[in-house]
């Protein structure tokens, strides 16, 4: 890893992971993977995640829930990197792959997965329809999407109190409402669709990752990372608990199904 990608990692990455626990740039931890998997057997099945990050899920998936082959894709070679790496620490190298690619279609033929899954990354991809489209196109017949993602109650004008939040977040995030998603879904010829709000669930767990940064976490964290940049990203965690109080930013669960013929 060059120095500029290891500083990188070292700086959101590695606080991502200080709060959500190693592997996870996410919030849940292994027990929300659990939840939105809940009643999916994954056994001997191949899975494609899409925006794996660190492949600390990707690992798990494999290890906990029996997937066959677990095929982890993220626009962050850095990322795919030490994802890579953990993996080949763990001895899974063969069951957990993981790949940097470019945004836009999927680099995979069709009917290539039983399973693409993705915890909290599709927000990225402005184009939901494009995308939903790409995700019926790798799936097998009959196979499985389900995901997790920050959503927004609609998809009108963010408020101030959005901007704000977007603006300090600098990832350009593109976030859609669940009905969007659900059309997007539709469109791209899914059925059995289903959306989960976990809103409620994230306004308390979302006030305790403060506490944390502020709390316990922060003289570690000041030590591992040019401070400026962690009171930033607490500025982040400030800024982002209004929006999911109001239930402005939403974060859900989606799952929807190929149909066999």
């Amino acid at each position: 890893m060059s120095e500029e990608h290891s500083v990188a990692y070292e700086g959101i990455a590695g606080l991502l992971e200080a709060v959500w626990g190693e592997g996870y740039l996410s919030p849940g931890g292994p027990e929300e993977i659990a939840f939105l998997l809940e009643g999916v057997d994954l056994s001997g099945r191949e899975v494609l995640d899409v925006g794996c990050g660190v492949g600390g899920i990707d690992l798990l998936l494999v290890q906990q829930c029996g997937a066959g082959r677990v095929v982890g894709v993220d626009v962050d070679a850095a990322l795919v990197e030490q994802a890579s790496r953990r993996a080949a620490e763990r001895g899974l190298s063969d069951h957990a792959i993981f790949r940097a690619v470019e945004p836009g279609p999927l680099p995979f033929p069709n009917g290539s997965f039983d399973v693409v899954f993705s915890k909290d990354s599709i927000l990225h991809i402005a184009d939901k329809e494009g995308f939903c489209v790409e995700v019926h196109r790798v799936l097998r017949p009959g196979g499985l999407f389900v995901a997790s993602d920050w959503m927004r109650r609609d998809d009108n004008p963010p408020s101030a109190a959005m901007e704000h939040y977007l603006e300090l977040e600098g990832l350009g995030f593109g976030m859609g409402s669940p009905a969007r998603y659900r059309r997007a879904l539709q469109a791209a010829g899914f059925a059995r669709i289903e959306t989960r709000d976990r809103n409620a669930w994230y306004r308390r767990l979302a006030r305790e990752e403060l506490a944390r940064l502020t709390g316990p976490l922060h003289a570690e964290l000041a030590r591992r990372m040019d401070p400026d940049l962690l009171e930033r990203e607490i500025g982040v965690w400030r800024a982002m608990i209004p929006v999911v109080d109001s239930g402005e930013l939403r974060p859900g669960h989606l799952r929807a199904v190929k149909p066999a013929a």
